[in-house]
């Protein structure tokens, strides 16, 4: 962890490489037959969240940025389980890419039943006053306008009984000095999770959230300083930053009918042995 990269950040030019390719994780067949779009799906828990759906019979869409290698090397990872995945680079930010990747969806995979908003954007000030208002606004654009903008594109063509999962932070749930914007917006996906899980309840379409502790992902490097990354998730009570391997399986979770039916409305916290965020 001693190199620091350039924003958004690329798994290969990470000191320590994540794992994040659900290597030795077996599925069941628990999403045979359904199909997936993952926001920042390139790498990190996207890619972990896609290799493991893949493995459980998932065709994939992933949204990303810029990262075509990850993203390259994502679909390489799902087509090695045998399943579709489709790319699609852009910013989603903008709320008509938004509804690009949606409709690009629905023609490539012929359909859609799992969404996964997980696109995020991060960068530390210490001080209120050191955010601009530019940069204000990019963490809310990405991080919690473009899970509106998706899901609202995508909603009238999910079938009933359809999952969607978004991801929060533990940030969201007791804030973080240094990351006050990115807190603010974690936050809110929480209770954006609350209102359409009731929203959508007649639907039996299940709304969730994964809310991880610090996650070893190519953007810790790239958006923190340097010292910040060397001691990464040393304060959680496992005193270890998650691998992205050990977080996607809340998303199987809450993506599979057998496994969480009856759950909706709820926040999955993995947070390396804290038992109470705050």
């Amino acid at each position: 962890m001693d190199t620091p990269i350039p924003y958004p950040g690329h798994t290969a030019d990470m000191a320590e490489q994540p794992h994040d390719e659900m290597r030795r994780y077996v599925g069941r067949g628990l999403l045979k037959g359904r199909r997936a779009l993952i926001t920042g799906g390139d790498s990190g828990i996207g890619r972990a969240v896609a290799a493991a759906f893949a493995k459980e019979g998932a065709d994939i869409a992933i949204a990303y940025l810029e990262e075509h290698d990850d993203a390259t090397h994502t679909a390489t990872v799902v087509g090695a389980a045998g399943q579709t995945c489709a790319l699609f680079a852009g910013d989603l930010g903008e709320p008509a890419h938004c509804r690009e990747v949606v409709a690009r969806t629905l023609a490539e995979l012929g359909g859609l039943d799992i969404i996964v908003n997980n696109a995020a954007y991060q960068s530390p000030a210490d001080d209120l006053t050191d955010i601009t208002d530019e940069q204000w606004r990019r963490t809310f654009a990405v991080n919690i306008d473009s899970y509106f903008q998706v899901t609202k594109a995508a909603l009238a063509h999910l079938p009933d009984g359809a999952a969607i999962i978004n991801t929060a932070s533990v940030n969201g749930l007791r804030g973080n000095a240094s990351l006050m914007d990115y807190s603010a917006t974690k936050g809110a996906v929480i209770a954006f999770t609350y209102a359409l899980a009731q929203s959508l309840a007649k639907r039996r379409v299940r709304v969730n959230c994964v809310a991880p502790g610090p996650v070893w992902t190519p953007l810790i490097p790239a958006t923190m300083p340097q010292e910040k990354v060397e001691s990464f998730g040393d304060h959680a009570p496992f005193e270890r930053p998650a691998q992205p391997d050990e977080i996607a399986p809340s998303y199987v979770f809450f993506a599979a009918d057998q496994l969480s039916s009856y759950y909706s409305g709820e926040v999955l916290a993995p947070l390396g042995g804290e038992t109470m965020p705050g």
